[in-house]
C-alpha cells in the first residue's frame, strides 16, 4: 500500500477486476509504459536498511521511556499518562516496520491473515501516535495558558484517564476499514511474488484523504496551542523563558518537516487516479516515487524521534536515566 508500505498498487475497475499494476504508468501522449524496476530496486535496498536503524532506536528509546515512567514517575499525572501512551503507540508503529522491511525485499511472505493483522496494528499505531501528539500539545497548552483549569483537571485524577482510552478507540475504529480492504494478491508478471495491498482504488483515495485531513487538523491544533504557549511564556520574566520557546519551536519544526512533505507527496500521487495527465507522466511519476521514499523514511522515523524531543530533553528525565543505568548496568 502506497501510504504505509510498498510503492506497488493494484488498480481495479468497478467490479474489482484487476486491470494493471500500479508500478507501471501509461503516458497518455505516447502510450509509453513506465518501467518502475529501478525505483523498486532502490526502495528494496534503502528502506529495509533505514527501517532496521529506526526499529533499533525506537525500541531502545520507547522501552526506556516506559521503564522510567513506571519506576520513577507517577502515572496519575496526565502528562506522564499521555507520554506513556505515546510510547506504546510508537512501539506499535515500530512493530509493523520489520514486516514492511521484509516486504520490500521478498514481497509479502506472511499470508493473508497476517497481512490484515499487521496493517491493523500498523494503522492503529499511525493514528494513535498522531492523536497522542495532539493530546500532549493540548495538555501543555492548558497547563501553561489556563493553569487554574489545569489544576482542576489534575484534581480529578483517574477520570482524566478516559481521554487516552478514547484516543485508542478512535484509532482502532479508523484502522478497521483500511485493514479490511487489504489482501494478499499475486504479481501478474511473476506469480511467485505476492503483495499485501489495498483491493480498490476507492480505498486508496479514502485512506490518503483521511491521512491528509488528520495531518491538517494536527497542524492547526498544534500551531494554535504553541502560539498561545509562546505568547504566555514570553510574558513571564523567568530564566527558562528563552529555552522553553526554543524547545517549543524545535518540536513544531520537527513535526512539520517530518510530516508535511510526506502528506503532500501521497496527495499528489493520489491524483493519478483522477486521470490528471501531469501525474501520469513517467518522469513525474519517477520523481514522486523517489520523493516518497525519502519523505517516508523521514516520516516513519518519528517513532524513534518522539522520545528524544518529547521526553529526553527534560532534565528530570535525564537524571532518571542516569540513575537507572547506574543501578542496573554500572553498579
Amino acid at each position: 500500500m502506497e501510504n504505509t508500505s510498498s510503492s506497488l498498487y493494484y488498480m481495479y475497475d468497478e467490479e474489482n477486476t484487476r486491470l494493471q499494476m500500479y508500478d507501471y504508468y501509461y503516458d497518455n501522449e505516447t502510450d509509453e509504459i513506465c518501467d518502475k524496476e529501478t525505483v523498486v530496486r532502490v526502495g528494496s535496498i534503502a528502506i529495509p536498511i533505514f527501517f532496521t536503524i529506526v526499529i533499533i532506536l525506537s525500541l531502545i528509546g520507547n522501552v526506556m521511556v516506559l521503564l522510567i515512567l513506571i519506576l520513577y514517575e507517577s502515572l496519575k499525572s496526565l502528562t506522564n499518562l499521555v507520554i506513556l501512551n505515546l510510547a506504546v503507540s510508537d512501539l506499535m508503529f515500530t512493530l509493523g516496520l520489520p514486516f514492511w522491511a521484509c516486504y520490500y525485499i521478498w514481497g509479502w511472505i506472511f499470508g493473508d491473515a497476517v497481512c490484515k493483522g499487521v496493517n491493523f496494528v500498523f494503522f492503529v499505531g499511525f493514528y494513535s501516535s498522531m492523536l497522542f501528539l495532539m493530546l500532549l500539545t493540548i495538555q501543555r497548552y492548558v497547563a501553561v495558558v489556563h493553569p487554574l483549569f489545569y489544576r482542576g483537571l489534575r484534581e480529578k485524577g483517574p477520570k482524566v484517564a478516559i481521554v487516552p482510552v478514547l484516543a485508542w478507540v478512535v484509532s482502532a475504529a479508523a484502522a478497521i476499514p483500511a485493514s479490511v480492504q487489504i489482501s494478499v494478491m499475486s504479481d501478474p508478471n511473476d506469480s511467485s511474488t505476492l503483495h499485501c495491498e489495498f483491493n480498490s482504488t476507492t480505498t486508496i483515495i479514502a485512506v490518503t484523504i483521511g491521512q491528509n485531513c488528520l495531518f491538517v487538523v494536527a497542524v492547526l491544533v498544534m500551531a494554535f496551542c504553541y502560539i498561545r504557549i509562546v505568547q504566555t511564556v514570553h510574558k513571564c520574566r523567568t530564566k527558562k523563558k528563552h529555552r522553553t520557546i526554543k524547545l517549543i519551536f524545535c518540536i513544531v519544526a520537527v513535526f512539520f518537516v517530518g510530516w508535511a512533505p510526506y502528506n503532500i507527496v501521497i496527495f499528489l500521487q493520489s491524483l493519478v487516479y483522477y486521470g490528471i495527465q501531469t501525474f501520469t507522466d513517467c518522469i513525474v511519476s519517477d520523481h514522486l516515487d523517489y520523493s516518497l521514499y525519502v519523505f517516508k523514511l523521514l516520516t516513519f522515523s518519528h517513532c524513534c524521534l518522539n522520545p528524544m524531543f518529547y521526553v529526553f530533553v527534560g532534565k528530570k528525565f535525564r537524571n532518571h536515566v542516569k540513575t537507572f543505568l547506574q543501578i542496573y548496568f554500572f553498579s
